[in-house]
């Protein structure tokens, strides 16, 4: 497709993917977003961090067209959201905090059900595609209810790529997700960024925007106070002290071993060297029980 073609239904080549400048936001007396300004680069993986009440998600919201800011400007893909809402309708996808799926569908149904509605040509073979492409081939004609919860998330994702957006909003997209079904999450978020899709991440936990984020802004009372790289980030405090510690294995790296997760990967072993699952799974099973008498 060449670029007049690209242009043609609803994307522009140049520019930031999304830019905010000057937004205001309140409800009432409450001042939610106090003049925001912020810019997300084509293709990078954009992490929002804040705590509970921060603004993270109205901001999502004002982006996304489904509330409109009290001031500023906000352009996504080229197309202002205050003059041109439809615009900026065809140019993301939102993927709020809770999987968005019917449990009564199979994970097939669910994803030729959203391009029958969005009148894509094809149904069946986007969705074979989608399947393929999120590891879900074997469940395809399993009932969504029976899907584990990083499962019903990779769906939800899916679903939310069809009619491929350039941009998609992903709103704490691993709250209440447990540690093997939050790096499922992870690595989807990855390849997403590495087939050219901008992806704005809002989250409160700072592992996964320092696993994930080429981009991270801190949002705290309303206002952006931090933004850049991580490495820029780290500039921000004093330099790092030198100090020789033993290194333990996390309770997430003991659980992801003894559950078998990617069974045959190497894992730290806590003294530098490695082992793989298979091992740490035996070494689990072998530990003698019982405490101290």
């Amino acid at each position: 497709m060449d670029v007049e073609d690209d242009v043609g239904i609803g994307r522009t080549p140049d520019g930031p993917a999304i830019s905010v400048r000057g937004l205001h936001k309140a409800y009432g007396e409450l001042q939610v977003l106090r003049g925001v300004d912020l810019e997300v680069a084509r293709g990078s993986v954009f992490a929002l961090l804040g705590s509970n009440g921060a603004g993270k998600t109205t901001m999502v919201n004002i982006l996304a067209t489904l509330l409109r800011a009290d001031a500023g400007t906000v352009v996504v893909n080229g197309f202002d959201v205050a003059t041109d809402p439809a615009g900026v309708r065809t140019s993301f996808s939102l993927t709020g905090q809770f999987a968005a799926v019917d449990e009564i569908l199979t994970g097939r149904e669910n994803l030729v059900l959203i391009a029958r509605l969005r009148h894509l040509p094809d149904p069946a073979a986007i969705a074979d595609d989608l399947l393929e492409r999120f590891a879900l081939t074997d469940a395809a004609g399993r009932r969504v209810a029976e899907y584990s919860g990083g499962m019903r998330r990779r769906l939800d994702i899916a679903m939310s790529l069809i009619g491929d957006p350039p941009v998609i909003f992903l709103d704490e997209p691993t709250t209440g997700l447990d540690p093997e079904a939050r790096r499922e999450v992870w690595a989807t978020v990855q390849r997403l960024a590495g087939g050219g899709t901008t992806v704005l991440l809002t989250t409160q936990q700072l592992e996964e925007a320092e696993h994930l984020a080429d981009h991270i802004a801190i949002l705290h009372d309303g206002r952006i106070i931090a933004d850049g790289t991580l490495d820029d980030l780290r500039r921000l405090l004093p330099p790092a002290e030198v100090v020789y510690v033993e290194q333990q294995p996390s309770l997430e790296d003991v659980f992801l071993a003894v559950i078998g997760h990617r069974s045959g990967d190497e894992v730290g072993d806590g003294s530098g060297g490695l082992i793989t699952t298979d091992d740490a799974t035996d070494a689990a099973t072998d530990a003698p029980t019982g405490g101290p008498r």
